[in-house]
């Protein structure tokens, strides 16, 4: 079943060892944030420091996994249409939009919708690392500057991420206007149970 989450929200999920997660973008140009916990210790969590030293690369795609901050792989990318994520930015927040877009309306941005959707699962705001913004399109200078370009997607496009361990996975549809190229889209995402 797919399950659709509107343009500006965030939504929760869990998944069992061995699950997979396929996450649509399915109109094109949208930028969905992950972050990830373990079920049995929230504590640990997603890393892109220790996934950047145990991959080797900053551009992650197929056949690469997503380390915890305890040095644990959580999730395998296994399938991957589009090929260009983000894992150096963080969430955006209120503080963002009131930084880059100070003539703009303010919004809670990725973290405060991540904050309301995992605070269920005892998750406090601060404990929220890094995402994995996929489908996010940033790219790095020779220089080393950075900067923020629309996605590259074209509707329909997908990533599948397997579950390494039981997670509690939190997903959005991006709200910043850089990010997703000055419009709002909604994310699909659908789990692919594990074979018993």
């Amino acid at each position: 079943m797919t399950v659709e989450i509107p343009p500006r929200s965030g939504a929760a999920l869990t998944m069992r060892h061995g699950d997979i997660l396929k996450v649509i973008d399915p109109k094109g140009g949208q930028v969905s944030d992950m972050v990830a916990f373990m079920a049995a210790d929230p504590c640990e969590a997603l890393s892109n420091g220790r996934t950047f030293d145990y991959e080797e690369t900053i551009r992650l795609t197929a056949g690469h996994r997503l380390w915890s901050n305890r040095s644990r792989p959580m999730l395998e990318i296994v399938e991957d249409s589009v090929g260009v994520h983000d894992f150096l930015l963080t969430p955006c927040s209120e503080a963002t939009f009131r930084h880059f877009y100070p003539e703009k309306p303010v919004h809670r941005g990725c973290h405060g919708n991540l904050v309301e959707a995992l605070m269920p699962h005892g998750i406090a705001p601060d404990a929220i690392p890094t995402a994995f913004n996929i489908f996010m399109n940033v790219p790095v200078g020779a220089d080393g500057r950075i900067k923020v370009d629309p996605p590259t997607t074209a509707p329909g496009d997908f990533i599948r991420l397997r579950a390494l361990a039981d997670l509690i996975v939190g997903l959005t549809a991006c709200s910043a206007y850089d990010s997703c190229g000055g419009t709002f889209k909604p994310i699909h995402y659908a789990i692919e149970a594990a074979e018993p």
